[in-house]
C-alpha cells in the first residue's frame, strides 16, 4: 500500500498476497497504474517462489485481487462521472421556481409571472407550477384567471389547503358564492379557530345565497358564541345590515332582543336602521332604550347627536355630542359634527376648536377641512379659509 520512488523506473507499485494456511505469500511490484495490464503481468509471475500445491490457491487469491481492484475502480469512475443534461436541467428549472416564488411573497408579482409564463411554455407539468401561478394572478386580483391554475393544482395535490383556501376565496370575488361554501367549508374544518378570512367569507356566502340560519351559525363559529343565541342573531344583523340585507337584518335584531332583552348593543343596531331609513322618531326612540341599557357606550350618543341634527335640534344634538366625546375623546366624528352644530348656531369660534381638534387625529377627512373653511370664512380669516377649501377639494379628489 506504499509507493516507492525511482529515478530510473519511477513510481513502483507493490501489492502482495499472504496465504494463512500454508504461511506462503508473495509481493508483485509493478511500475503500471493500468489494472489489466499489472493483473498480466502479475499472472504471468504468479508461481514464482511458491510450491506447486499453493498455485491453486494461489490463482484464485489474484482473482480476487483483480475482482476487488475492479470494483474500486468503477465506482471511482462512476463517483466522477458528470450529471446528466436532463438532471441539470431539472435542477435550473427548480431554481427558477424557488427564484419566482421568492419573488411573489416579496411583492414583485410581475417579475414573478414573467418566469412563471415562460416555466409554463417551457413545462406545464412543473410540480407547483399551478399552484404559484394562481397565487401570483390571485394577488394582482386577478380571481377569475387564477381559478382554473387552483383548480390543476388542487388536481395534482389535494392536499394543497392554500390552494383550496385561495380557489374557495377567488370563487367568491368573482361572484359564485355556491361554488366557494364547499371549498371554504373545508377550510374552516382545517382551522376552526385560526382562520378568520375563510370563516368570514363563508358566512356572506351564505348570506349572498340566502341561507341566512348557515350564515348565522357560520358566525357564532367564528364569534365563539351559541348558535342559537341572542348574541349570535345580533351579530348576523349586524353583517346583513353591512351587506345591505336591511329587512332580514333588522328581524334578526329583534329576535335576539326577544331572546335576550337585556341585551347591549341591539337597540342601538335598530337605532341606526331607522336613521339610515330617515326615521328619525323611531331611531331616538331605538337609542334611548339603548341609553337606558349601556349609559357607558359612546356611540349611542353620537348616533343621538345625529339624529337630533337631522331634526335641526341643536342644542339637543349639542348635549349627546359633548357626552360622547367625554366618554371617548379619541373618536373623531363626534368632533366633525360638534363643529357642525356650533356653525348651525353661529358660533364659528367653538367650530374652529372642535373642528381643529378633528383634523389633528384624521388629517385626510375632507369634511373636516371643508367644515374648517367655512368656520374661518366665519371669522373673517380668510386666507385660512382659502387653504383649508383648497385641502378639502384635494383629499376629495384623492378618496374619488
Amino acid at each position: 500500500d506504499h509507493d516507492f520512488l525511482s529515478d530510473a523506473l519511477g513510481v513502483a507499485i507493490p501489492y502482495g498476497i499472504y496465504q494463512p494456511v500454508d504461511n506462503r505469500g508473495s509481493v508483485i511490484i509493478g511500475v503500471s497504474h493500468d489494472t489489466s495490464a499489472f493483473a498480466a503481468n502479475a499472472m504471468k509471475r504468479k508461481g514464482q517462489g511458491v510450491g506447486g500445491r499453493g498455485i491453486k490457491r494461489l490463482n484464485l487469491a489474484f482473482l480476487a485481487l483483480r475482482l476487488l481492484l475492479a470494483l474500486a475502480l468503477s465506482q471511482l469512475c462512476w463517483s466522477q462521472s458528470p450529471e446528466s443534461p436532463a438532471s441539470q436541467n431539472q435542477k435550473e428549472v427548480q431554481q427558477q421556481l424557488t427564484t419566482a416564488k421568492n419573488l411573489s411573497d416579496s411583492g414583485k408579482v410581475d417579475e414573478a409571472l414573467v418566469i412563471l409564463r415562460k416555466l409554463e411554455n417551457a413545462n406545464s407539468e412543473l410540480p407547483g407550477l399551478n399552484s404559484e401561478l394562481g397565487k401570483a394572478l390571485y394577488r394582482k386580483e386577478e380571481y377569475g384567471q387564477a381559478v382554473p391554475y387552483f383548480r390543476q393544482a388542487i388536481d395534482e395535490n389535494s392536499s394543497d389547503k392554500e390552494s383550496v383556501q385561495l380557489l374557495g376565496l377567488s370563487l367568491f370575488r368573482i361572484g359564485k358564492p355556491a361554488e366557494a361554501i364547499p371549498l371554504l367549508k373545508q377550510v374552516t374544518s382545517w382551522y376552526p379557530a385560526a382562520n378568520v378570512d375563510a370563516s368570514y367569507v363563508l358566512s356572506l356566502c351564505y348570506i349572498q345565497v340566502q341561507n341566512y340560519s348557515q350564515a348565522r351559525q357560520a358566525f357564532a363559529a367564528m364569534y365563539g358564541v351559541p348558535p342559537e343565541s341572542a348574541a349570535s342573531h345580533l351579530i348576523l344583523a349586524r353583517m346583513l345590515l353591512r351587506q345591505g340585507f336591511d329587512p332580514i337584518a333588522e328581524e334578526n335584531a329583534r329576535q335576539a332582543i326577544a331572546l335576550d332583552p337585556k341585551l347591549p348593543l341591539a337597540h342601538y343596531l335598530l337605532g341606526e336602521f331607522h336613521l339610515f331609513k330617515s326615521d328619525i322618531p323611531q331611531a331616538i326612540a331605538e337609542f334611548e332604550k339603548e341609553i337606558e341599557l349601556n349609559p357607558g357606550f359612546a356611540g349611542v350618543y353620537d348616533r343621538m347627536g345625529d339624529a337630533y341634527t337631522h331634526l335641526e335640534k341643536f342644542d339637543d344634538a349639542q348635549r349627546m355630542l359633548q357626552r360622547s366625546v367625554a366618554l371617548d375623546p379619541n373618536s373623531t366624528g363626534p368632533f366633525i359634527l360638534l363643529g357642525k352644530v356650533m356653525l348651525k348656531k353661529n358660533d364659528p369660534k367653538s367650530a374652529v376648536m372642535y373642528l381643529e381638534r378633528a383634523a389633528k387625529m384624521d388629517a385626510n377627512n375632507y369634511m373636516t377641512h371643508h367644515l374648517l373653511g367655512q368656520a374661518y370664512r366665519s371669522l373673517g380669516q380668510e386666507n385660512d379659509a382659502a387653504r383649508e377649501f383648497k385641502l378639502a377639494e384635494q383629499l376629495q379628489k384623492r378618496n374619488e
